[in-house]
């Protein structure tokens, strides 16, 4: 081998196994204090919008403003990763993270709340895939990649309920400013973990001019998107600025890919979107967390409000759900992922998570929890967390090193959007039903007692068709796994498609070596 073979393959060497499971510690840190933060301020907001007079008509930009930055920036702060490097992207992400974090719990208004949520959505727009990539690179053997894959797709499943209870915990016993303040810890501890122990393989970095017309684009185009879904919840889907949003999100993002198609170095590369197995993953979970975000919001309101479950037993009844996908992660994924192909696990973890929806939409009133919620949230989270893991690592596999950032970007993307989708749309569908059944039913309601129970109902009446719904979106996201994603499983270097083996057998080692 000549000196430069030598230098080169030292240069982009994987690291020690020992460094590359410490470094998946911090990693999954990082990605459960993101995912914790989805949920925990929803918990946290009616205190905080009484503590700092905020007014109902603003207090969904505590919620948005994170949103956008963070929908809007994904793609930009891959490409930064893929530039600077996944490791300085990752603790630059982690220390900013905190910053924002301690700004949002010390905040004495409501400007400085919504500066410092708009401040962790552009900081977790370049945390996000820069974990993801991180791992994307770190680890190509394959039962290695599919443990370390299965605890991510773990937590990115399960904490968003996690979430839940720890916001119900610190706003019950502690204060609201906590559930900001308990990032710094988080972000403190996996930023000095990461700069000492993770050993990123060097010499696959970007090397290309950063694409500023495509940055301007696709930031425009993905805030219009999400902003739009945002309007489209709070002031109806016939809005004139909510279409208004919808109109210029298509304009800026059909620009978008018209410029990534001509330029020399495009911020978002049309190969990783046209390859028929990560679009296949990339819809599949954006339709997944369309579901999964309505739930959340739903099951939490009839815990609280139907059943009157306060905020820390509201967020242990999500329990099941979160072991359910640790399980179905970690010792279904991960075990089957190197001996059989993905869209067999994709496809009925996303089926069975449907069934587990289905149970859902049984809900009454004086429905039992371990009747109805207790099996349902069980097969959701088992489902979820099978069909979660496959598709976080097939997301990154055989994509070049120099674009595993953009990559990883994309999966938060179809998440991030997915989320704000589900959110308007569902909670649509749910209005909807419960104001048909409440123009039904209210009029024969003659007492007090009788009206507040026409009003319940109507309210388990609109969760439950929202719910059914979801089903509908997660059947489809099933069906799309079984038919778009082809790829054999791990190692085989076996695919359908034309070339596929050939992209598996080039450019993994390209990673790995």
């Amino acid at each position: 081998m000549s000196e430069t073979a030598r230098a080169t393959a030292a240069r982009t060497a994987p690291a020690p196994d020992a460094n590359r499971w410490k470094a998946l510690v911090f990693i999954a840190l990082a990605q459960l204090m993101v995912v914790l933060d989805a949920t925990i301020v929803n918990i946290a907001l009616p205190s905080a919008q009484q503590d700092l007079g905020i007014s109902d008509g603003n207090r969904q930009w505590v919620v948005t403003a994170y949103a956008l930055a963070f929908g809007g920036l994904l793609l930009f702060g891959g490409r930064i990763a893929d530039l600077w490097g996944r490791k300085r992207a990752f603790v630059v992400g982690l220390a900013g993270f905190a910053v924002a974090s301690a700004l949002g719990g010390a905040a004495t208004g409501q400007a400085m709340m919504f500066g410092a949520r708009a401040l962790q959505g552009v900081f977790g727009a370049l945390l996000a895939p820069a974990a993801l990539s991180l791992l994307a690179v770190m680890f190509t053997d394959a039962k290695e990649r599919a443990k370390a894959f299965g605890i991510y797709g773990a937590i990115a499943g399960g904490g968003g309920a996690v979430g839940l209870l720890l916001g119900g915990f610190l706003t019950e016993y502690l204060d609201w400013r906590w559930t900001f303040f308990v990032n710094v810890p988080f972000a403190v501890v996996a930023a000095a973990g990461a700069y000492f122990v993770i050993r990123e393989p060097r010499g696959d970095r970007n090397r290309s001019p950063l694409d500023i017309p495509g940055v301007i684009l696709s930031t425009l185009g993905l805030v219009a998107l999400v902003y739009g879904f945002t309007r489209a919840e709070s002031d109806g889907w016939s809005d004139a600025l909510t279409i208004t949003m919808f109109v210029a999100s298509a304009v800026l993002l059909a620009a978008f890919v018209l410029v990534e198609s001509r330029v020399k170095a495009p911020l978002l590369p049309l190969r990783v979107l046209t390859d028929r197995n990560r679009g296949g993953v990339y819809l599949s979970l954006g339709l997944a967390v369309i579901g999964m975000f309505g739930l959340f919001l739903f099951l939490t309101y009839y815990l609280q409000v139907v059943k009157g479950y306060s905020p820390v037993r509201s967020g242990f009844a999500f329990l099941p759900m979160v072991a359910g996908m640790i399980t179905g992660s970690t010792q279904i994924g991960a075990r089957l992922m190197t001996r059989v192909p993905p869209r067999l696990l994709m496809g009925p973890g996303f089926l069975v998570a449907a069934l587990g929806m289905g149970l859902l939409t049984r809900m009454e009133i004086d429905s039992s929890y371990a009747s109805v919620l207790l099996p349902g949230m069980l097969l959701l989270g088992l489902g979820m967390g099978t069909a979660f893991m496959p598709a976080m690592s097939l997301a990154t596999h055989g994509v070049e090193a120099r674009d595993a950032g953009v990559a990883s970007a994309m999966v938060n993307t179809s998440q991030q959007v997915g989320g704000a989708i589900g959110t308007a749309l569902l909670n649509t569908v749910a209005a909807s039903a419960t104001t048909a059944y409440l123009t039904d039913h209210i009029a024969g309601a003659t007492t007090r007692s009788q009206q507040q129970l026409v009003q319940l109902q109507a309210m388990v009446e609109g969760y439950t068709s929202a719910i059914w719904f979801a089903v509908g979106i997660l059947l489809a996201a099933g069906v799309i796994a079984l038919v778009l994603v082809n790829t054999g499983r791990p190692g085989t270097g076996s695919g359908n498609a034309a070339g596929e083996g050939a992209e598996d057998e080039v450019l993994v080692p390209v990673i790995a070596h």
